[in-house]
């Protein structure tokens, strides 16, 4: 073997490339070397090329056939289509040496084809691109069912090019592209491309690869169809199958929610029964609300409400609330008729335990009346009534009065906060307005309000009264309470809970005023009556004071609650200490006692009063005069100051009640 040779089978030997080979020629021509050589030395150099270009092209081939093997064996496990066609357009990159590859399929109802799968486009506008038949490289690969190919795209005549399409390849920067059709027998089903961002010429087997892969492609959708199709037959016959058991199940359920309903109601079940049996046999969570989405033009019907179906729970128009199904987008028939028929017997439980619950609580107002109002009763009778309703009368109680300080508790006319209460006015049921002919429509609303919220006042008292063992009663424009004095509780307590849980079942402020602990109410009741008259003198008192919505009893309002508590010389105290004004105003018609409650409001500041009287400063200082002369000159002193603040409370008390 010649030197010559031997370079050149060196250089094969290491894949070199085609350029390295004229290396050896050129070294020859520099060292001086003669024609005969210099021919020798070409000569095996096209020699050395040719076998070169040969084993290119064998292990092309062999790349080509071991991709296009690959390819069947995926098509032979098919699972996943578009996991397939990724593949087939991946490998026809690869191996065409493209810098892009896509497969497009025709749309048969839009009349169009829409890109399916990219490999190395990086424009969202070309991914997304649809093209009618005709248009473009690719539109007219799939109305001829031909390939085609250009090495430069925008130079090309043959093709239509519209906007959209020539918007999306320049977006995509392709210049050369090369289309073969995937073909089903004689019908286009789409096309696959490959193509380059430069100029390129597309050899013809190069285009036989690429309809070889596109072969691939075709089969691969052909049989995922097919594939789809039994699929879709076979759960068609799942749902048919299932659709007759449910039916089946759903009929011995309803035959289930029957008999367990009859049971509740034979034996008295409540709602939360109505609502657990429910839950088991719809097979999901079924609750009672007293407040959801309307469902009052339903006509009895459940209704759905997202993924929750609803059935009301009314009788004689009145709507109680709702039985909600939660979970369940789609309910039968049978089951909606079930829900349905779940909220009637509802409904009726709730209208026997609320004849029942009135029924006790108009029993618990007559014993706390009879206390009230018939110190004579016997107390034998009072104890035997008392135990039926499970309260004891012999334990030590507390006497609430408690009023509605909202909107419309404003409007309730004040009580008589020392003394004198009409018995006729304290039996009055809440529930009547007296209305005169003439009433106006405004004083007829206000009228109407005022009933509604002694009607929730009177319920949320008497269920509180029966969880605690107590009485209550609706009475003077209010509700009064009898509770049992708890171990460690105090009047006082006892009146903040019950101003905090009566506010917060009505949810507006509630105001509580308590009596002393009386020791036992059977066995004499006039304590009873006197304790609430003094509960009622300290509703009235944090009324007037600015405590609205609180409670307390009389040892929290300091010098005044022991007033509260013993009011005989109330009358004395307040003559005592501003009469003289009082009496100056009386009999002047002037309004000093309003001067001096307003100074003291205002920080004991003339400027301030001015602003608050609306009155000159000048006036303000000739009344301040005017009330020194009469009060002394200790009046602002604080001793003296707190007195007549106190009297002026007590006063303005005074002339409510009257």
């Amino acid at each position: 073997m010649s030197h010559d040779q031997a370079v050149y089978l060196e250089l094969l030997a290491r894949g070199a490339a085609a350029e390295a080979y004229d290396r050896p020629l050129l070294l020859a021509r520099a060292d001086g070397a003669g024609p005969k050589e210099l021919a020798s030395l070409e000569h095996a150099k096209q020699l050395a090329l040719r076998v070169r270009a040969e084993l290119e092209g064998r292990r092309r081939r062999e790349a080509e056939l071991s991709a296009l093997f690959e390819t069947a064996h995926d098509l032979a496990g098919l699972r996943d289509l578009d996991a397939v066609l990724r593949a087939i357009v991946q490998r026809a990159r690869s191996l065409l040496g493209t810098e892009v590859a896509y497969l497009s399929l025709n749309d048969p109802a839009a009349g169009d084809t829409y890109m399916r799968v990219t490999e190395g486009s990086v424009s969202a506008r070309f991914q997304q691109v649809r093209l009618g038949m005709g248009e473009g490289l690719g539109g007219l690969v799939a109305q001829t069912a031909r390939p085609y190919v250009t090495d430069s795209y925008f130079d090309d005549a043959r093709f239509e090019h519209t906007g959209t399409i020539d918007a999306a390849v320049r977006d995509e920067g392709l210049v050369a592209i090369l289309g073969v059709p995937l073909m089903l027998g004689s019908q286009v089903i789409g096309v696959l491309f490959a193509a380059d961002r430069r100029a390129r010429v597309f050899e013809r087997e190069q285009v036989a690869l690429l309809a070889s892969f596109a072969a691939h492609a075709a089969v691969a959708i052909d049989t995922a169809n097919l594939l789809a199709e039994t699929r879709s037959a076979l759960a068609d016959l799942e749902r048919a199958n299932a659709i007759i058991q449910d039916h089946s199940g759903v009929l011995e359920r309803a035959s289930d929610v029957h008999d367990r309903l009859t049971e509740l109601v034979l034996r008295g079940g409540g709602v939360h029964d109505v609502a657990a049996a429910l839950s088991e046999v719809l097979g999901g969570t079924v609750e009672f609300t007293e407040s959801g989405p309307d469902t009052t033009g339903a006509g009895g019907h459940a209704t759905r409400h997202g993924d929750d179906w609803i059935a009301a729970v009314a009788a004689g128009g009145e709507v109680f609330g709702s039985l909600v199904l939660h979970g369940h987008p789609e309910l039968d028939p049978v089951d909606r008729r079930t829900l349905e028929r779940a909220a009637m017997v509802t409904s009726l439980l709730l209208l026997a335990r609320r004849s029942a619950h009135d029924a006790e609580q108009r029993v618990r107002g007559e014993l706390l009346d009879d206390l009230l109002d018939a110190p004579d009763r016997d107390p034998r009778m009072l104890r035997e009534r008392a135990a039926r309703l499970r309260a004891d009368l012999d334990a030590p109680h507390v006497v609430l009065a408690a009023r509605i300080d909202g909107p419309g508790g404003d409007t309730v006319a004040r009580s008589e906060a020392f003394g004198g209460l009409d018995p006729a006015a304290r039996r009055r049921p809440s529930g009547r307005a007296d209305t005169a002919a003439g009433d106006t429509s405004a004083r007829h609303d206000a009228s109407a309000r005022e009933t509604a919220d002694r009607q929730r006042l009177w319920s949320a008292a008497s269920h509180l009264a029966a969880t605690r063992s107590g009485l209550a009663a609706a009475r003077d424009g209010g509700t009064v309470l009898l509770l049992p004095l708890g171990p460690g509780d105090t009047a006082a307590d006892l009146a903040r809970q019950t101003a905090r849980q009566l506010g917060g079942a009505l949810r507006e402020p509630v105001t509580v005023g308590a009596s002393s602990p009386v020791a036992s109410a059977a066995g004499d009741p006039a304590p009873v009556a006197e304790a609430y008259a003094q509960a009622r003198r300290c509703l009235d008192a944090l009324r007037l004071l600015g405590r609205s919505g609180e409670g307390a009893a009389a040892q929290d309002l300091g010098f005044l609650g022991l007033l509260l508590a013993d009011p005989g010389d109330i009358d004395g105290f307040v003559h005592r200490t501003i009469g003289e004004i009082v009496d100056y105003d009386r009999r002047r018609g002037t309004d000093l006692v309003g001067t001096l409650d307003a100074y003291f409001a205002s920080g004991m500041s003339p400027a301030r009063t001015k602003d608050d009287l609306h009155v000159h400063v000048n006036t303000v200082a000739q009344r301040l005069e005017r009330i020194g002369r009469l009060l002394g000159p200790d009046w602002q002193s604080p001793d003296r100051s707190l007195e007549i603040r106190l009297a002026l409370r007590l006063h303005a008390m005074s002339s409510a009640a009257s």
